[in-house]
């Protein structure tokens, strides 16, 4: 239905297919102001009721989505961005159909802890991004006093980890100031985010064999950890989201907390999704992640966990770093940075996964639009309805292409995903209604972006 408050739309688009909260449709959308403000049918004559108001028309091939909202992203800047910044992160973001990132409170520097520091962090990213940002912050030992400020500030909740987070700006919170964060945090009607992973379980490996590396972090590190985040939300009431689960094992755990109805939500992402430590080589540090990349058994059991709807969404955790912190030459999976690059590439890697084991574009659509919307607080994204942002994506499912360097927009080439045929391709991308990336996408002289 149009919204008759709108006023004359500036943009409409028409799609044979398009995935909305009704459906697979055939569509006309009207924009105005940046917003849907009109979702019609494919056949409405659009000269007739609005004359003079451009049409796109998407190619058959073509299915329009609603933009992409990735809750899980590393871009370091300011401190790190010779890892990754604001400027090449949101072009790769828009290239891969994601209109909407939530920047994590580290590894820039300074990291996000209180509110002195996400004004650095905004600073930074002001004028830079092609896609719009919101900001979590961080819960660390010692800021308790300035977390309210911080809330206050705008972040969408609060990151903690339960072990080494790899920087030494960011340390890990023991069980009892973690009990303290989540009595906090629900003060605050805030969410506690969580990379649930116990200290206690985990070993430190070296050398280039991955077995090892994939046995120093075992499953019990986040089955213990998840335990713990579970009773704290029990205790507390809090809000808590559990980060890139990698451990199928924990799957019961989650489905039984959701059962008692404990506000307790969780993510993975695609390279648990779409990779397997058989295939991992010897040395190939590309892989690494933390928690770890499991086998293939483990793999088709966290499709299960979202085909059960125990597992929320699918996020991208982008965290790059420059190449030589990988450790290529000696391939040393105890000294390598933990991370993966693959924000442009998300999308069409957990569809090319997911459409082999019978899923569909509206689960994708559910996955990584509505439910990291709704996880992060962001009512306007995550949907092609009237009243939300005009954040499309004309994608083409059946087009297949060769990840090569080249192509990749992030400010490191380094992925596991290189060589890799994929299945799905981003052709356009429009935020608030305006192009992005793909035709008719323009260079500006302030890009789209904004600070959320």
């Amino acid at each position: 239905m149009p919204d008759p408050a709108s006023g004359r739309p500036e943009l409409l688009l028409r799609a044979r297919q398009a995935v909305t909260p009704d459906g697979h449709v055939s569509v006309l959308i009207a924009v105005t102001r940046g917003k849907i403000s009109a979702v019609l049918p494919y056949d409405t004559d659009a000269a007739a009721s609005y004359p003079g108001v451009p049409v796109v028309q998407l190619a058959g091939d073509e299915v329009l989505l609603p933009g992409l909202v990735d809750s899980h992203v590393h871009v370091n800047e300011p401190g790190r961005t010779q890892w990754e910044g604001f400027a090449t992160a949101t072009a790769a973001a828009a290239a891969g159909g994601i209109t909407t990132i939530v920047d994590m409170p580290l590894n820039s520097i300074p990291a996000v802890t209180d509110a002195a520091a996400l004004a650095v962090k905004r600073a930074a990213a002001a004028g830079q991004c092609q896609v719009d940002v919101a900001f979590w912050g961080g819960a660390v030992p010692g800021n308790d006093a300035a977390r309210p400020g911080l809330h206050a500030a705008g972040v969408r909740g609060f990151k903690c980890f339960l072990v080494d987070s790899g920087v030494p700006e960011f340390p890990p919170l023991d069980s009892q100031a973690l009990a303290l964060a989540a009595h906090q945090v629900a003060g605050l009607r805030s969410l506690l985010l969580v990379h649930a992973e116990d200290a206690a379980c985990i070993a430190v490996p070296g050398g280039p064999d991955y077995a090892a590396f994939l046995a120093s972090r075992p499953p019990a590190a986040e089955t213990a950890a998840i335990r713990r985040v579970i009773d704290v939300a029990r205790d507390t009431g809090v809000r808590a989201h559990i980060l890139h689960l990698s451990a199928a094992d924990a799957l019961p755990l989650l489905a039984a907390a959701r059962a008692e109805g404990l506000p307790v939500t969780a993510e993975t992402c695609p390279h648990y999704l779409a990779l397997a430590a058989e295939e991992v080589p010897a040395g190939a540090t590309t892989y690494k992640c933390c928690p770890p990349i499991r086998d293939r058994a483990n793999r088709d059991l966290l499709w299960e966990g979202l085909r059960a709807g125990i597992i929320d969404c699918v996020v991208s955790d982008h965290s790059p770093c420059p190449p030589a912190l990988k450790q290529l030459p000696a391939g040393d999976f105890g000294l390598a940075w933990g991370g993966i690059a693959s924000l442009q590439l998300a999308l069409p890697v957990v569809w090319t996964s997911g459409r082999e084991r019978g899923f569909g574009l509206a689960d994708l659509a559910r996955w990584m639009a509505a439910a990291p919307a709704e996880i992060a607080g962001l009512p306007a994204k995550g949907a092609i309805a009237v009243g939300r942002d005009a954040d499309l994506v004309a994608f083409a499912p059946d087009e297949e292409f060769v990840v090569e360097p080249g192509l990749l927009r992030h400010r490191h080439k380094l992925t596991p995903y290189l060589g890799r045929r994929l299945s799905g391709v981003v052709r356009r991308t429009w935020l608030r209604g305006r192009p992005v990336f793909g035709a008719q996408a323009q260079p500006a002289e302030r890009p789209a972006g904004e600070l959320l």
